[in-house]
């Protein structure tokens, strides 16, 4: 559903612009090169207002504070790689890279990869980390499409399930999970819900709100409202889990995080929580340091 919808969002947006564009041209071309830029990079402008934002509430947070020099480096990270994800790979490429589960018979014991991305995104979002994962270094892969769009974070845990399912049959191991952003909560409510600890090898976060994020005060569909900060989603999550669940995750976090503040939100007690300074929400799922070290914990020869 949601490819349809940004394809849709992303042609309105350019014809939108060349209309703009051709119906000023001759009479006043600065008009007409000045709108242009205002609507294809209009965008940009909501980025900013974000990290103003997230500087203010992150004041009061733990994590360390980011200069300005900071802030304005992540918000040209994420102003180039936003489009690339939301304009490009979703709605025109989501398929590029299909899921990968037959391997030749050297490949075949290698453990797999479930991918589970984040609000309003599909499983486009994830090309960069599934082409690292084919050829020499093949491991099998599944990247969810998680629908509905709005629904409840608990409502995903039957796709997830049935992912982790494939991926171990086709392996005979437990998968790694590599979460971002809200995909992070859905692995935490496949957990709950399932009570499968013992089918997952690993869960790795990068910008997940552990606790909730300012920003999800002005979201109005279910899933956006389970987000808000302490919600009583959130403090229902935990309830009764094993005391060894948390070690389980590994969190990546930033303090220019412009979607999930205040920046320790994105952390978990008892997790292998990870700080990488400077990094926008998208653009840290991207950092080479996260993926490094996420597909590294394919080599852990632990079952």
């Amino acid at each position: 559903m949601l490819a349809p919808l940004q394809r849709l969002m992303t042609l309105a947006l350019l014809a939108a612009a060349c209309g703009w564009l051709l119906h000023f041209a001759s009479g006043s071309p600065v008009l007409a090169a000045a709108g242009f830029l205002v609507i294809v990079f209009g965008y940009a402008a909501i980025l900013a207002l974000e990290f103003v934002l997230l500087r203010q509430v992150n004041k009061r947070d733990a994590a360390p504070q980011p200069r300005w020099k900071d802030l304005c480096k992540a918000w040209l990270g994420e102003t180039l790689v936003a489009p690339q994800v939301f304009c490009w790979r979703q709605p025109f490429r989501a398929d590029a890279v299909p899921d990968q589960l037959a391997l030749p018979a050297p490949h075949q014991a290698r453990r797999g990869v479930v991918f589970i991305h984040g609000f309003f995104c599909n499983r486009g979002f994830w090309t960069p980390w599934l082409k690292r994962l084919q050829g020499p270094r093949a491991h099998a892969f599944v990247a969810v499409s998680l629908s509905p769009i709005f629904g409840s974070i608990d409502g995903y845990a039957p796709q997830i399930d049935e992912a982790v399912r494939r991926i171990t049959l086709a392996t005979g191991r437990p998968p790694l999970l590599v979460c971002h952003s809200m995909g992070g909560l859905a692995a935490r409510a496949w957990l709950k819900l399932m009570k499968a600890e013992a089918r997952v090898h690993h869960v790795v976060t990068i910008g997940t709100p552990h606790r909730g994020t300012w920003l999800a005060r002005f979201g109005h569909g279910l899933n956006g409202r389970q987000m808000r900060l302490d919600s009583d989603w959130h403090g229902q999550l935990d309830h009764g889990m094993p005391a060894s669940r948390h070690a389980l995750f590994t969190c990546w976090y930033s303090n220019c995080d412009n979607i999930v503040f205040p920046a320790s939100t994105a952390t978990l007690p008892g997790a292998d929580n990870r700080l990488v300074p400077g990094a926008a929400h998208v653009q840290l799922a991207f950092a080479a340091e996260v993926m490094a070290a996420t597909l590294a914990l394919l080599d852990d020869a632990s079952a």
